[in-house]
């Protein structure tokens, strides 16, 4: 355990090595942590253990077990929605042999088994495919312990190694590939597959694969109105919030800018004066029987869809927040939807280019903006 202590410590200066690289913020930048489980399996040499046996003058058949059952628990940072490093304690559970003497040699048996736990610190290269749908690949060190152990009965006990208990420590690599599907903001489930090069405590080196899966949980992601770090998405030109109220009538909060600023610049925190501006909003609805709010929120084509569809999202769970607090109404009453840069005001030819310069950003302003929509009627004196 001491060595294993000494191995995390390793690995932490890799890790604090790896973070003093400068990295873009992104709105995807959180701490998270999760488990996995599921079956290793193991390549045992079996040609290599019977041919021993055989120089031994003890021919013999085998019969192995190269599964296990093996865990993980993990933690980590992500830096963008590209990058993260992973680090934790995995355990690749048992495996083992068997081995009879065949004739003429006097009946006896071979018994081996190891088990393998180790410390890892990985680089997790992951890839956005939907909204809630990502793949990722990872590469990182692993410090392995093994521990061996032998026992013979009759003319096998000769082939028990000297020190029938081995033991070993070795830092390696790993590999692997998976699948993450997002139930909410704050939790989603892994499918993975890794390989582990591990040395054994008797000179052996071979390949553990695990296929596992597991749940992982983002730290802050479960808040409504989550802070937003700048992208290219987000400029300091007004994003726009539209509300249409029936009876018909829009009325429009500044993002960043003017007296009924609804956000500070980056951020999707509903900010004092945008308070006051929905509590205008929500006192002219006062007396009214709501059917149903929806709140749609609205991005620019700058920046990744990925991106995009996360930040209308997160805009749009702002304000359905901020109004379901104030006017006290069931959370099924009022949805919020992203609709990303799906459906932009701006026509076509109206904003050329792709370069996010200042006249672009200037000009995409009216598409980032959200919309609530309520249906409602009005009583009778």
């Amino acid at each position: 355990m001491k060595k294993l202590l000494k191995a995390a410590g390793a690995l932490g200066l890799v890790g604090c090595a790896a973070m003093s690289n400068t990295f873009a913020a992104t709105d995807d930048t959180f701490w998270y942590m999760g488990g996995n489980i599921g079956q290793s399996r193991a390549t045992i040499d079996n040609a290599r253990i019977l041919a021993n046996l055989q120089g031994l003058g003890l021919p013999s058949s085998i019969s192995d077990d190269n599964k296990g059952t093996a865990y993980k628990l993990f933690g980590g940072y992500q830096f963008n929605k590209n990058f993260a490093l992973e680090g934790g304690y995995f355990n690749l559970g048992q495996f083992g042999y068997t081995t009879s003497t065949l004739p003429p040699a006097l009946a006896g048996s071979l018994n081996g088994k190891i088990n393998l736990q180790g410390l890892n610190l990985d680089a997790v290269g992951m890839l956005p495919l939907t909204e809630k749908f990502s793949a990722f690949g990872r590469i990182g060190a692993q410090y392995a312990q093994a521990k061996d152990n032998f026992s013979g009965t009759g003319s096998a006990a000769a082939a028990v190694t000297p020190i029938p208990n081995p033991s070993k420590d070795t830092l390696n690599y790993k590999t692997g590939l998976g699948v993450q599907y997002d139930f909410t903001p704050s939790l989603g489930m892994r499918a993975e597959a890794e390989r582990y090069r591990i040395n054994d405590a008797i000179g052996n080196t071979g390949n553990i694969n695990v296929y596992s899966v597991g749940l992982v949980y983002r730290f802050d992601q479960n808040k409504p109105a989550p802070v937003e770090k700048v992208m290219m998405a987000e400029t300091a030109a007004p994003a726009q919030v539209i509300i249409v109220v029936a009876p018909p009538r829009k009325v429009i909060f500044y993002a960043d800018s003017g007296a009924d600023a609804l956000f500070d610049f980056g951020k999707t925190t509903v900010k004092p004066t945008g308070q006051r501006a929905l509590d205008k909003f929500v006192a002219d609805l006062k007396g009214s029987k709501y059917d149903v709010i929806n709140v749609t929120g609205h991005t620019d084509r700058i920046g990744s869809k990925a991106f995009n569809m996360k930040l209308s999202q997160r805009r749009a769970e702002a304000v359905r927040t901020y109004l379901m607090g104030t006017l006290g109404i069931a959370s099924d009453k009022i949805s919020a939807t992203g609709e990303g840069e799906a459906y932009p005001l701006t026509k076509p030819d109206e904003c050329k280019g792709k370069k996010a310069t200042k006249k672009l950003i200037a000009c995409l302003a009216p598409d980032r903006r959200v919309e609530v929509e309520v249906t409602s009627s009005r009583k009778s004196d």
